[in-house]
Formats: C-alpha cells, structure tokens, sequence
C-alpha cells in the first residue's frame, strides 16, 4: 500500500465537499462536567457531539469526502464497503447524497438502529458472524466478493486519506469555534479504533492548538493503539472485545498510524464499566442517548487519570449515538 500522508490541507479542501451535505455538529459546554471535575471558571469542557448528524455518528464526514473525491472512479460501478455500523450509515448516506449504490457487509450482531439508519438511506446489507471472523475471515471475503464479482470500488471505514480529512472537518469546526469566542485547549479526548477519526481531528486540532494535549481512549479488550504506542510499531489484535462495537478494529491503519504517532501523546485503555457510568452520567446530566463507543471519551475524563492541570479548555469527543433503547438502558442501570 502507498501512504500518502494527509495534512492540514486535505482538511480544509474536504470541508468544501463536505458542507453542502451537511452542517457542523454541535460543541456543547458541559456546566455539569466543568463542576464534577473541578474546575476554575477560567476553564471550560466542550463535547463535540457527532450524534445530531443524520447518520447518527461522525462517519458520515469521511464518507461524503471519500464518495466525492472517488465519482469518477466510481462511475455507475456500487461502492462496496464492511463496517461494525456507523460507517455503513454513514457511507451509505454518502451514496444517496452522490447518487451511487452502495453495499455494505455488517455483523450479524450490529445494534438495530445501525442497521435501520443504513437501509434507510438506501444501501443494500449483507451480513457476517463477527464472533468467528477471526477464524473465518469472512467480513473481508465477502467484501472482496462485491469488489470482484459486482465490480463494485471499495471504500475503507478509516484507512484512506480521504475519509481521514473528512473526519478532520468536525475539528476543524471546533477550532473555529473555540477560536472565535478566544479560548485555548489544554486537552482533547477522543476514541481511537482504526484510527481514521481521530488522526482526522489530531491533525486540525494540533494545527489550531499546537499545545493541545491530544489523548486517545480505547476499551480495555480493544486498546491496540495504546499498544502500538508503547511498542512504536502497529499492533493487532485478533479478537478485540468491549460494549463498544465501534470500536473492535483489529489495528489501526496504515495511513493513520504515522498521523496517529506524531500527534496523539497517550491512550488510556477504559474498563466497559468506566463506560456504562458515562453513558449515565451523560443521559441524567445532558439527556443524551449515547453509544458505548460515544460515551467513553467522557469516560477518561470521569476516570481523572490524566492530570488536568493547566491552562486552557478541555474538548471530548461523542463519537456517535446509534444504540438500541434496549441495550442502552440495561448498560446504564448495571452496577
């Protein structure tokens, strides 16, 4: 594979493609967290909320950017894709906006909703036993045969340069904002799975505040990233396993890693139980519904293991909000 390295550039110019699709996520100021953490009033926190996009996540960025940098590859061929859920809604949102097929290939075990927002916008879905993937191989042998038997281009959820300036859109947003109202980032917390979000959001964060202390969180089960970190080298692991299906990628990718590497300083590695409680926390604080892999984030921040001295604001990201009603309220009412 050829690493191009995306850069500040790819950002900015993605935004043009991205805008006329969608409008910025919110930043929230979370009261309640500045308060539970302890903070002076010179000091804010801000979510960035990817759950009041259409498709329910952030995914929805690097698909759009991916689907109009590719039309003329694409043509009037299906764009083929493999996703735990959000990029699939978020890619097959894509195709509708550009007027392109899309099919993408799931596991079985996929929250309803994600299927639900993926079939809405139009993309056709077939499905998969993650459970026995690691054995099987069969995510990538299905999506291999869409590639080579209905001709069909292949989208990557997070390892392209494309769908990484797509999602660099979203902190591009938080910069301006932040920005205009004067205020500086002492810290940036952020979910790291294949690592196309947050080397998207390190990249305009680290250009608009270059002091920014730029922190990955990972599920215990799945924390390939703070491996590769302590090892310099990309690790994989075989059976990732945590509440937070968004975030059970094997290893992050390719073109991600060196973006990954110069501008993330750390990841913590948070206990599913860490991230039941910030699901909570944010529903009886904000009224939010957020996903596991949304909510753990604000988990880091709750857990208070990175020290929070400093100067500055503190910015987490929520990923996304795609979770079923029933599931969300068993993970929040366990103890």
């Amino acid at each position: 594979m050829s690493i191009r390295l995306v850069t500040i550039d790819d950002i900015r110019a993605a935004e043009h493609a991205v805008r006329p699709h969608v409008s910025p996520a919110p930043l929230i100021r979370s009261y309640a967290l500045e308060r539970e953490l302890g903070l002076p009033e010179s000091r804010r926190v801000w979510l960035k909320d990817y759950g009041w996009t259409p498709s329910g996540s952030f995914k929805l960025l690097g698909g759009l950017n991916w689907m109009a940098n590719n039309l003329g590859r694409i043509g009037t061929r299906p764009v083929a894709a493999h996703s735990s859920g959000n990029f699939a809604s978020g890619i097959a949102y894509a195709g509708m906006r550009f007027g392109r097929r899309v099919i993408v290939v799931m596991p079985e075990s996929a929250p309803r909703i994600k299927f639900e927002r993926t079939r809405s916008f139009g993309a056709e879905v077939r499905t998969y036993d993650a459970a026995r993937d690691h054995l099987t191989g069969e995510r990538d042998r299905l999506t291999r045969e869409i590639v080579e038997g209905e001709g069909a281009v292949q989208a990557s959820p997070y390892d392209d340069p494309h769908v990484i300036a797509g999602n660099g859109v979203g902190a591009l947003e938080i910069v301006r904002d932040l920005q205009r109202e004067g205020r500086t980032v002492s810290h940036f917390f952020c979910s790291v799975s294949g690592g196309g979000l947050m080397a998207g959001q390190a990249l305009a964060i680290s250009d608009g505040f270059p002091s920014a202390r730029i922190v990955g969180v990972e599920p215990v089960g799945a924390d390939d990233f703070r491996q590769s970190l302590a090892a310099g080298k990309r690790i994989r692991i075989d059976r990732p396993a945590s509440i937070c299906d968004g975030l059970l990628s094997y290893d992050v990718g390719e073109h991600n890693w060196p973006i990954l590497q110069r501008h993330v300083s750390e990841s913590l590695a948070m206990p599913d139980d860490a991230t039941r409680s910030a699901m909570r926390w944010l529903y009886e604080k904000h009224g939010l519904r957020t996903e596991p892999s949304g909510a753990i984030g604000v988990a880091a921040l709750l857990s208070r293991q990175v020290d929070l001295g400093g100067e500055g604001d503190l910015v987490a990201v929520i990923s996304g909000r795609n979770v079923d009603e029933d599931a969300f309220l068993a993970w929040i009412h366990t103890e």
